[in-house]
């Protein structure tokens, strides 16, 4: 009966210090984590500040305040987008705000896409998916080339990005994009608007795809598709081919769903 009771206590008192130190353990590695977080956090600071004053430096024609060469927030996601390559966020970001000068993004309004927004060809989505990101909705079998003046095409893109990416709920920083390709021809293929699509998703708001569906693509989508896919490189990981079932069952709830998902 001692030797039991002993045994016990013996390995009751091993389990109590193994116990203790995988909690000591446990601690270490969790203030680890911080200073690693910490340490990172503070290496991408310096990173921002050096492209801001690099900026400050050698393109003072560039605007400055939100968007422009002072934005702390918007010099850190083109960081993210070039791994922190200091060099190539600056080529890349004095692209994209140069751009957006000339583009006079700021100045689009529901007023100044109204033509293109009646054709109902694209809007942003009044609920959030499941997942929590904003959603584009595109609907190519009512885009008609040369209907409409290219620039008037193109405006609505870019007012429905930055329509979309204003309504980023905290912690989330990637939208949606939903082709519905049902009824698409050949009479709606327009490889110049696409060109211009993939200028958009790659030079000035590049990594805020998080994903794009395919739903219900026709046999004559297939070719050009093939003939797109190698042009937009990596982006091409983002597409999912799926029906519009998949999309109402794994995207959205009852609630949610867009209205010409609906059955």
């Amino acid at each position: 009966m001692s030797i039991r009771f002993s045994s016990t206590i013996v390995a009751a008192s091993v389990n109590f210090k193994s116990s203790k130190n995988l909690n000591i353990n446990r601690s270490r590695n969790c203030r680890f984590s911080v200073r690693s977080c910490v340490s990172e956090s503070q290496h991408a600071h310096k990173l921002v500040l050096e492209v801001k004053e690099r900026l400050a430096k050698d393109c003072t024609s560039l605007p400055l305040g939100k968007y422009g060469r002072d934005d702390e927030d918007m010099i850190l996601w083109f960081l993210k987008d070039r791994r922190f390559s200091v060099d190539e966020a600056i080529g890349k970001l004095t692209k994209a705000i140069k751009w957006r000068h000339e583009f006079k993004v700021d100045e689009l309004s529901e007023d100044s896409i109204k033509a293109a927004t009646d054709t109902g060809k694209a809007y942003v989505h009044g609920f959030l998916d499941v997942k929590g990101r904003p959603v584009v909705i595109v609907a190519p079998a009512k885009h008609i080339p040369g209907l409409l003046d290219p620039i008037e095409d193109e405006k609505l893109c870019v007012f429905l990005l930055e329509k979309a990416l204003s309504k980023l709920p905290a912690g989330q920083h990637k939208i949606l994009g939903i082709f519905d390709l049902r009824g698409f021809g050949s009479q709606n293929a327009d490889l110049k608007f696409l060109t211009f699509l993939f200028d958009v998703f790659y030079y000035y708001y590049p990594s805020r795809l998080d994903e794009v569906l395919f739903v219900d693509a026709p046999f004559i989508f297939q070719p050009i598709w093939q003939f797109t896919k190698p042009l937009v490189k990596q982006y091409a990981s983002l597409v999912k081919f799926c029906s519009a079932e998949t999309v109402r069952k794994e995207y959205f709830t009852e609630e949610t769903l867009p209205s010409n998902f609906r059955s």
